[in-house]
């Protein structure tokens, strides 16, 4: 009985060997019938390219490298497998770039960058003794620290170079002047800005004694035209009615100048005038 169920047990355990032995392998031809496989020859420096690394056609992620060998002292020969789906035709070239400045490690990898540089859609040639078609490459984009680093310093070295034959014993001498100008400058602008400041702290003080002398000054034009005005006002009424009088006398005067010597009383009567 027991040897039975033994029996039985192995022949599942087969059975799922089995099952999972066929899945594998369906999977596996439909993850390779969706890729298709090329060559990418090429005599540029490949320095931190390896196997999987991504293959990108415009930036989207398309396949991946699957081996990297050398065919001779010149030549490297990079197997791809890219997705059918990727649009590679015979325009299609393959560039060896570095994203980063480091070519291995945190701060940057090196991938293979496709892109079509013109409108031929046929496929990609297939050279005589290849397996599987070839894409053009083009010049690599591999820029490491090291290189980085070197141009810089080439850079550099050039600026300097210019600006030496450039600026002459003289022109530095003038430079030089002119930097000292302007820090004389600088310093009499400071001074300036002191001097502007202690103006200003100046008036506010004087604005805070102004402010009484308005008041006394507002008080005082209340006095005028509550008591100075109507009084004054009086007077000038008074000095026009007076000369309103003298007017009216010397008018008289000078219609009967006796007046000045009888006055102002009135003639006795002549004869025959009633009293």
């Amino acid at each position: 009985m027991k040897s039975g169920i033994d029996t039985k047990a192995k022949l599942l355990f087969a059975a799922c060997l089995l099952v999972a032995t066929i899945a594998g392998a369906i999977w596996y031809l439909f993850s390779v019938s969706r890729y298709a496989t090329y060559h990418v020859y090429t005599r540029e420096p490949v320095s931190g390219l390896m196997a999987d690394a991504p293959v990108e056609f415009h930036g989207i992620e398309v396949g991946k490298v699957e081996s990297i060998r050398l065919v001779n002292a010149q030549t490297v020969d990079i197997l791809v497998s890219i997705d059918k789906t990727a649009p590679v035709t015979a325009a299609t070239v393959a560039t060896i770039t570095s994203r980063g400045l480091a070519t291995r490690g945190f701060t940057g990898y090196v991938f293979i960058a496709l892109e079509n540089v013109g409108a031929d859609s046929r496929q990609p040639v297939l050279r005589p003794g290849d397996r599987y078609p070839t894409i053009p490459d083009a010049p690599s984009k591999l820029v490491t620290l090291d290189t980085a680093i070197s141009q810089l310093n080439d850079n550099f070295q050039a600026v300097t170079a210019l600006l030496t034959s450039i600026l002459d014993e003289q022109t530095i001498a003038s430079l030089k002047q002119s930097a000292e100008s302007l820090q004389k400058i600088t310093q009499a602008m400071a001074e300036d800005t002191k001097r502007l400041e202690a103006i200003v702290a100046n008036t506010e003080r004087a604005s805070h004694r102004f402010e009484p002398l308005m008041e006394s000054t507002h008080e005082t034009v209340i006095a005028l035209q509550a008591q100075v005005l109507p009084e004054s006002y009086r007077v000038l009424t008074d000095l026009d009615n007076l000369s309103t009088s003298l007017a009216a006398v010397t008018n008289r005067i000078n219609r009967d100048p006796s007046i000045l010597i009888r006055g102002t009383a009135a003639p006795s009567p002549g004869p025959g005038e009633k009293p």
